[in-house]
């Protein structure tokens, strides 16, 4: 699993049927060395590239999430999806405790 944060919502006019009653983020993912001791991830993005995820759980904009990419993302669907990423986890606090 993966932390990032969503940064915004995609909007389709047309899904497929069993993804219905979810929706897709536009998360930028946190790399290691954006966090520094404390609570909270810095405010600015990543160089590393945004990516869509499904999300059935409700994370919103600014929202820190635990997404999982491949294979294992259509694992809670009943039949094998076409999905690369899902929300797994709504994150409340991260505290990151750098080895020195």
């Amino acid at each position: 699993m993966r932390l990032g944060k969503v940064i915004g919502r995609v909007t389709l006019s047309q899904t497929i049927p069993c993804f219905e009653g979810g929706r897709w983020l536009v998360v930028n993912p946190y790399t290691r060395d954006r966090f520094q001791r404390g609570d909270d991830p810095p405010e600015e993005l990543s160089a590393e590239p945004s990516l869509v995820v499904y999300d059935a759980l409700g994370g919103d904009v600014g929202q820190t999430i635990g997404f999982i990419e491949g294979r294992e993302a259509s694992a809670p669907f009943a039949e094998s999806m076409p999905i690369d990423a899902i929300n797994a986890a709504l994150v409340d606090t991260v505290y990151h405790n750098p080895m020195k």
